[in-house]
């Protein structure tokens, strides 16, 4: 058994915000949590490759674009939505405030990764 504070976890700049990544690969629990702070007014393109993702919207808003524009999610506190393809997917935060997220990895992250976001590409990890 463990317990860890937020506050005692180092921030990752993940690239549009940062990462607090409370559970990672050493915990050995097979997944990882993370409390994910996206920046206001931010759109990220990201890939994961190697795991799949679920994110709790926690606090402020946002919205979840597929890659091929099909698919918009509106992302508000109690919403919950999963990756469960390797989605290539847009995040975007709405301008009026940073967008809070519970986010949980399978398998779990070694705890260091970071994006490099990019207009034209996918980021992955």
């Amino acid at each position: 058994m463990f317990v860890k504070n937020r506050d005692q976890v180092p921030a990752v700049d993940w690239g549009n915000g940062t990462s607090f990544r409370l559970v990672n690969k050493d915990e050995n629990l097979g997944f990882g949590v993370a409390h994910t702070v996206v920046r206001a007014g931010t759109a990220s393109k990201l890939r994961y490759d190697s795991h799949l993702e679920a994110c709790y919207c926690i606090s402020g808003k946002g919205r979840v674009l597929s890659a091929d524009g099909s698919t918009e999610l509106i992302i508000t506190p109690g919403v919950l939505y999963g990756l469960d393809n390797n989605d290539a997917h847009t995040l975007c935060a709405d301008e009026d405030s940073d967008m809070h997220l519970i986010s949980v990895f399978s398998p779990a992250l070694e705890g260091h990764e970071r994006h490099e976001l990019s207009d034209d590409e996918y980021s992955s990890y």
